[in-house]
């Protein structure tokens, strides 16, 4: 969990904005002795040259007899000068004691707790970091890197909830705002989800992640996920192989030769065929008993392949005249295994107004997926939309809409 970037942008922006503040101030006047030594500190700093400031800054600090103005003109210049010089142990000593003076003007408060949150962070001072970060948030001061640098320290020291908590309301502006949220601070919110064993948080942010981020990995994941969640239903299982195959994150022997099984135990051997080919193809089997295992299952696939797509035209006149739509769902899923998407969308559509199906989101699921693969986006969209009632299928078809979109 990293915010080097932010952290130090957050730092040399305190620095360089203070270096245009700091001066020996006119209505309360230091001491003469202090004031001499900060003179050629203030030239310094304004010409960037830390080290010859902090020269001249510790010089004043063994000043004996300091008035309370001098302690605070002295911690102003520190805070500046090791803040530039990167001395920032000593840049946040500095910085607090400036930020809790009486002298401290109220239009440079919002900027030292902004700097205070970044050091401390810097410093692994996680604690005080929240604490300078919530200040800021609760002012209404801080910058989303701020509220980002914040979440940051929680997860470090082991608040998943505050972490996540924090970031997903980062995220959420974002995203009401119109904006694209950081891929960071999403994989912030998904360490988080992780890490509290939340697994309807780990999905959501996931489906964002693939969202904004369409990236395989990202897929990979989130459909991995899904598929352990429909591991007890075997229809839905099938449905979430397809999704992986069409976004190409499957990969290994077990998941090309459970998706072939499946598709041959529905009623679409065309399916399996292809399934299994290109599992060959990827070099999936790529161990000698595995490989010849799922040989003789492609050679058992393609006899019954092409008896079933023998009997095709048969099997469609049978649909027409059949009084439910069983049979034309049937029909609809044994085009779809042999890639003719238009007509396995018609007989699905044909199925589902006829009606009499025990599972209608699986039909129109499957309608929606030829339609998309039939190049019919629109109404493949429109087909995604109308799913409902199963959680598993409804989240799959969301999916299909953003794997459309992309």
């Amino acid at each position: 969990m990293k915010v080097t970037v932010t952290v130090a942008a957050a730092i040399l922006g305190a620095a360089v904005l203070m270096t245009g503040n700091v001066a020996l101030a006119a209505k309360n006047a230091n001491s003469e002795k202090v004031a001499v030594l900060l003179r050629p500190a203030q030239e310094a700093l304004k010409n960037r040259q830390y080290g010859a400031a902090l020269s001249k800054i510790h010089e004043a600090q063994a000043v004996p007899e300091k008035t309370p103005f001098d302690q605070y003109t002295i911690a102003e210049f520190g805070c500046t000068a090791n803040i530039g010089a990167g001395n920032y142990a000593e840049a946040a000593k500095d910085c607090e004691t400036k930020l809790n003076s009486s002298f401290m003007p109220e239009s440079e408060v919002a900027q030292m707790v902004r700097a205070l949150l970044a050091l401390n962070f810097q410093l692994k001072n996680y604690d005080k970091a929240i604490d300078f970060g919530q200040r800021a948030i609760k002012a209404g001061s801080a910058t989303d890197d701020n509220k980002n640098i914040v979440a940051q320290a929680y997860y470090l020291k082991g608040n998943f909830k505050e972490a996540g908590r924090t970031e997903s309301a980062l995220v959420e502006a974002q995203i009401h705002a119109g904006q694209t949220p950081k891929e960071d601070a999403l994989k912030l919110v998904l360490g988080s989800c992780v890490k509290t064993e939340d697994t309807a948080c780990t999905e959501h942010t996931m489906e964002r992640l693939v969202t904004y981020y369409p990236k395989p990995d990202y897929w990979s994941q989130l459909l991995f996920s899904m598929r352990r969640s429909t591991s007890t239903n075997d229809a839905n299982t099938l449905q979430t192989y397809r999704l992986m195959n069409d976004v190409d994150v499957l990969k290994e022997a077990g998941d090309y030769n459970e998706m072939a099984q499946l598709a041959l135990e529905a009623g679409s051997p065309g399916e399996a065929q292809k399934i299994l080919e290109k599992g060959f193809e990827r070099g999936a089997f790529n161990e000698q008993r595995v490989k010849d295992r799922n040989t003789r299952l492609l050679e058992t696939v393609k006899k019954t392949a092409a008896s079933d797509q023998a009997s095709l035209p048969k099997l469609e006149a049978d649909a027409a005249n059949s009084p439910t739509g069983v049979k034309s769902a049937g029909a609809g899923l044994a085009y779809f295994g042999y890639g003719q998407y238009d007509k396995a969308a018609d007989l699905l559509g044909k199925a589902l107004a006829k009606g009499g199906l025990k599972e209608e989101n699986q039909a129109r699921l499957l309608m929606g997926i030829s339609q998309l693969k039939a190049g019919h986006k629109d109404e493949a969209m429109k087909t995604f939309k109308q799913v409902k009632g199963d959680p598993a299928l409804e989240q799959l078809a969301g999916l299909w809409v953003l794997h459309a979109k992309g």
